[in-house]
């Protein structure tokens, strides 16, 4: 007989009993399969009785009609991992995630149509999500405590009254959890501003806040809603780093002090995150508010769980808390991770990158540039070319959206760098256009423009985040007829390497490639001396790297390492030493 999950005079209840939800957020997306139960165990043995999970709509769909739930995205094996353990599970599916990922969850796919509209009640939207819903419910739908499984509730939408008001929207979503088989509890969650909840909540659906201080009071913000369970859907434990910020830290004692004040209220929380994880490959999403801030790789997120799996003087106090509170016996806890220290490994093949463009891009021709969506590309890099032919006098070159970190070449020699992150910075701006100034030429002369994609942007008004540039002009000119490399970097197999020792003093991104030896354990990719890429090891892609801080070295799970391990680093400006470190410590700013 399958369990029951209510809600009864204002509380939630189990099976009829008052029941309170102590979560922890873990996103499968971010952890390595090999360490869920790992995870999850010190989840449970830390007094939480459920885990919540956002589900990400860009690796499950990554192409449209082509799904994947397997290995990393296995969602199925972790929802029944937290159920082995003895945790319920609360889903988030979206569609739209935030959740500082990737556009927010969505699939760059979207953005191909440039007449969608994201996030309202958009026919063509809503059919992509439903054919996506239909596929993701299937696989969720015998794991629903209806039927026998440990997922107690699903979230509708996410935070939607910071986005937008659109109730048709959220009441097509209602809907379609109906017609595909969604029967237990749904809800939304909101900030605790009015505004924020009076967008994003509908009839028939429960509300939860978003907060991360001041508990005594925030519930406060419920209080139009009836009598509804206090539930903090994100109590934020920590943040998130940006690039070129510092690196943001919470004391024991400051999310202890909130902790007591909803048990004191008699509250449910979930809290964001427990176990934080990574940003592998080109998953970091961006934020643009007072201008763009690309997220770095880690998601540690000062969480009671380190990224790489370990305890915090957080989880000790929480964990004593909360077995206190419901009378449960301290056990031996499973042991700290295994860490290693490789050492420094040399990087002595190289292989450059426009020596290999035919290789590992492919390549299309347009009038006009188009975004990386355009041409179905949805990460990596891309790369425009034109001519000048003919004579020309000498122009201000003018290059429009750039999304998001650009190199400018002429004649095969760069010019300049575009910084998104510095598009508001006057004294940038009259740095770039001194740097743009095309003297006159004559004959035949080429122009390229390589844009790094540096994620899109996933909370805000600014979420259409097309990759690429959009149009380029010289002087008064617009200048057409590109060839464009798309490359995604997902096949660096295919490169051809050569000895580190040949090529020197070339200035261009390339690629270096090493080999070393390991045991067993984690690790970390020290990048002291590089500037700014991307490393991959035995072909996973670690994430982003970049000397601006505040993260200074990349997480490498020890699940992905073999006796014998190939390296690659993507530089894409200049390095010291052709060589990086591989050591047991963390350095995240």
């Amino acid at each position: 007989m399958a369990d029951t999950f209510t809600i009864k005079d204002g509380e939630f209840c189990l099976n009829g009993e008052p029941f309170k939800i102590y979560s922890g957020a873990m996103h499968y997306f971010r952890t390595l399969p090999e360490y869920w139960e790992d995870r999850l165990l010190k989840l449970k043995l830390a007094g939480f009785n459920t885990v919540e999970t956002y589900v990400c709509w860009n690796l499950h769909e990554p192409k449209k009609g082509e799904y994947n739930f397997s290995g990393l995205v296995d969602i199925v094996r972790f929802i029944e991992t937290a159920k082995k353990v003895g945790l319920y599970a609360i889903v988030r599916p979206g569609p739209y995630i935030c959740a500082e990922w990737e556009f927010g969850g969505f699939p760059a796919w979207l953005l191909k149509d440039k007449n969608i509209e994201l996030r309202c009640n958009n026919e063509l939207y809503l059919s992509h999500v439903r054919d996506y819903f239909e596929k993701l419910f299937d696989v969720l739908r015998p794991h629903l405590i209806t039927n026998g499984g440990n997922i107690i509730a699903m979230q509708i939408e996410n935070e939607y009254g910071s986005y937008g008001n659109d109730k048709k929207y959220l009441e097509a979503l209602k809907k379609m959890y109906a017609d595909l088989g969604v029967d237990v509890l749904t809800f939304t969650s909101d900030g605790t501003w009015c505004n924020m909840l009076s967008g994003g909540t509908i009839d028939g659906v429960l509300p939860t806040l978003n907060f991360g201080s001041r508990t005594a009071s925030a519930f406060g913000a419920l209080e139009p809603f009836g009598k509804v369970p206090k539930m903090c859907m994100e109590f934020w434990c920590g943040w998130f780093d940006h690039w070129g910020e510092k690196h943001h830290t919470r004391g024991a004692d400051s999310t202890l002090k909130e902790i007591e004040e909803f048990l004191k209220q008699g509250a449910s929380f979930n809290m964001y995150m427990f176990h934080g994880g990574t940003n592998f490959g080109f998953n970091a999403g961006s934020n643009h508010n007072k201008g763009f801030a690309p997220t770095v790789t880690s998601y540690d997120y000062c969480a009671p769980l380190t990224e790489w799996g370990d305890y915090t003087e957080t989880y000790h106090k929480i964990r004593k808390l909360l077995c206190e509170k419901q009378n449960i016996p301290l056990t031996e806890l499973p042991p700290s991770p295994k860490m290693q220290n490789v050492g420094k490994v040399a990087l002595d093949e190289k292989a450059y990158l426009f020596e290999n463009l035919d290789s590992i891009s492919k390549k299309h021709y347009s009038p006009l540039p188009r975004s990386m969506e355009a041409y179905d590309q949805s990460h990596g890099l891309i790369y425009y070319t034109t001519k000048l032919k003919g004579k020309y006098s000498g122009a201000f070159l003018s290059i429009s959206d750039v999304h998001d970190y650009a190199h400018v070449y002429f004649d095969k020699k760069k010019i300049a760098t575009i910084d998104r992150m510095k598009e508001k910075s006057f004294f940038n701006k009259l740095k770039l256009k001194k740097q743009l100034y095309i003297g006159g030429v004559s004959g035949e002369s080429e122009l390229g423009i390589l844009v790094d994609a540096m994620g899109r942007v996933n909370y805000g008004a600014e979420l259409n985040d097309r990759k690429g540039i959009s149009k380029v002009m010289l002087a008064n000119q617009t200048l057409m007829d590109y060839t464009v490399h798309t490359i995604p970097l997902d096949n660096l197999h295919k490169l051809g390497f050569k000895k580190a020792s040949e090529g020197e003093g070339k200035k261009e991104p390339v690629f270096l490639k090493g080999h070393f030896k390991a045991g067993e354990g984690d690790c970390f990719v020290n990048m002291k001396g590089f500037t700014k890429g991307y490393v991959f090891v035995n072909g996973f892609n670690l994430g982003r790297y970049w000397d601006i801080g505040p993260q200074r070295a990349l997480y490498l799970p020890g699940t992905l390492l073999k006796e014998e391990n190939e390296i690659i680093v993507f530089e894409l400006e200049n390095y010291k030493n052709p060589e990086v470190t591989i050591q047991d410590k963390p350095d995240l700013g």
